[in-house]
């Protein structure tokens, strides 16, 4: 899902070669600002326990969902990223580039989470399959699922998965 160019990676090792003698603080903060800017949605997962409620970053285009959370450092709690397929399919997801261990929530067309991939690995290239057709992805720090009781079989509410 996720890949780097070779064009991206040269713009990148440039601006890390161009930085490597300027003070990390201002890199740091340029990323916190920009994740605070980005546009988030209400979501909420009805659980057995209640519903939880996040705030997520939409990813609806192929730009979107390649880049999804590489290169973060960090995210909020109540925060999550939700990749929108468009159509309900098998899909395959990865964490390369991504520094943050996530959970995965893999959810059907009605907003159902059909399965769950718990802590998976940051920086790792293994594929984490949806094991059958969905049409989203929602990415929450990992031991969220856990920690609030998510499982499959849980309810996903969010204008994505209405009429379809």
């Amino acid at each position: 899902m996720r890949i780097l160019t070779r064009v991206a990676q040269a713009a990148t090792i440039a601006c890390l070669v161009l930085t490597a003698s300027a003070p990390l603080r201002p890199a740091i903060a340029q990323e916190a600002t920009r994740e605070s800017a980005a546009k988030t949605e209400p979501l909420t997962i009805v659980t057995k326990a209640g519903p939880k409620r996040f705030d997520v970053e939409v990813m609806r285009d192929d730009a979107g969902r390649s880049r999804g959370l590489m290169f973060r450092r960090h995210m909020a709690p109540d925060h999550g990223m939700l990749f929108d397929f468009e159509r309900s399919e098998p899909v395959t997801m990865w964490m390369k580039n991504t520094y943050l261990p996530l959970d995965m929530l893999f959810i059907r067309k009605d907003g159902t989470v059909s399965r769950i991939a718990a802590d998976t690995e940051p920086l790792s290239t293994a594929i984490i399959a949806s094991g059958g057709p969905v049409s989203a992805v929602l990415e929450l720090n990992a031991g969220t699922a856990a920690k609030l009781g998510i499982q499959a079989g849980d309810r996903v509410e969010h204008p994505l998965f209405k009429g379809r």
